[in-house]
């Protein structure tokens, strides 16, 4: 299957190419495919606040090469470049405060420039660890997908009807996607009749980008309102809800796009089964439980503004843009180092403890 997936690749979201990061402006999908060109920490920070690049695992990956572009230009002006640039590290980490694999990529690249020894260039060093984690997701991204399938496989054999929220595929991380990438091989290996995809309020990633995917590759797909998802699981015979995440605390409730929790309650009250798709590096071992997971809130303008006129006058209005499943309601989580049915503390404690499956 991973032979199958890298041959039917279509999507790319994110471009390193001599020394400029290019991001696919998500914002503007599907009408029109416009690529933002970065050169500096400030302006990576800001595609990402903005959303011209979403999903945490791109997220991460988009900043650590703002760090290579920081440090270029610190080491252009001369001095401590190396304590200025935290400067760029603290602007980025600010960006989006919920999504942890952004956190990860920065210690990561701190830690990496932490080890330079003095005969090495710091920027092909950077470069390199920054390369490293996009390719490292990608090849998560496969895994998990093998992993994901084989799953689906296990429970029933034949064509399936699935429901997935958000946009987790390709636009969303360095490659294939995690719960779209698992749906990817699904169709590939057969196993799939239908995919449901909610709309996903108030940016619509379900209706702009997943439908966009998904339909350029020929997948069956049918779009619905969020609100419909329950009816959907009663008619429908959906067997799987499968969703990504951004954030994992280490008893294994899971921080993903609102809407994600409902969707989790409809399933268990339907005997749907439901899996989290999500690399390690989003599982954030420091958070005893979802309570400590920090949700952002975006401006009110998203629900209270309509084609640029104001709806709702008067009202006032509340705009989480992420919820916390509580882990007694996941059946699987699905990474890069294995699966863990019904997932707590020790099962992740274990997992963390593990390589990664090649």
């Amino acid at each position: 299957m991973r032979e199958q997936l890298l041959a039917a690749e279509k999507v790319k979201a994110i471009d390193w190419r001599d020394g400029v990061l290019y991001l696919l402006d998500q914002r503007l999908l599907p009408f029109e495919e416009k690529w933002q060109a970065c050169t500096s920490a400030a302006e990576v920070a800001e595609a990402i606040r903005l959303m011209i690049v979403r999903g945490a695992p791109i997220i991460g990956i988009a900043a650590a090469y703002g760090v290579v572009l920081g440090a270029r230009a610190r080491q252009q002006v001369g001095g401590d470049w190396q304590a200025a640039l935290e400067e760029d590290l603290q602007l980025l980490a600010e960006a989006r405060p919920t999504a942890v694999n952004l956190v990860w990529a920065l210690n990561r690249m701190r830690e990496r420039l932490a080890r330079l020894k003095k005969s090495d260039d710091p920027l092909i060093v950077l470069e390199a660890e920054a390369e490293a984690i996009h390719l490292s997701d990608r090849e998560a991204n496969l895994t998990m997908a093998q992993l994901g399938v084989d799953l689906i496989r296990k429970h029933q054999g034949n064509p399936q009807t699935f429901l997935t929220h958000c946009n987790a595929g390709a636009l969303a991380t360095g490659g294939f996607g995690t719960a779209l990438g698992v749906i990817r091989g699904a169709w590939l290996e057969g196993l799939v009749e239908r995919i449901y995809a909610d709309e996903t309020r108030p940016w619509l990633q379900g209706s702009r980008l997943t439908a966009w995917e998904l339909v350029n590759e020929g997948i069956p797909l049918s779009l619905n309102a969020d609100s419909a998802a329950a009816h959907l699981m009663k008619t429908k015979g959906i067997t799987w809800v499968i969703v990504g995440a951004d954030r994992i605390a280490a008893n294994g409730d899971v921080a993903n796009k609102i809407g994600t929790y409902q969707l989790a309650v409809n399933a268990m009250h339907h005997g749907v089964r439901f899996m989290v798709v999500a690399p390690s590096s989003t599982i954030d071992m420091s958070l005893e439980s979802g309570e400590d997971i920090p949700i952002e809130e975006r401006a009110s303008s998203e629900l209270l503004e309509l084609g640029g006129q104001r709806v709702a006058a008067g009202a006032e209005a509340v705009n989480p843009v992420f919820d916390v499943t509580p882990a007694d309601l996941i059946d699987y989580l699905v990474t890069e180092k294995g699966v863990i049915e019904r997932p707590d503390t020790a099962k992740l404690a274990q997992l963390m403890c593990r390589k990664r499956l090649h």
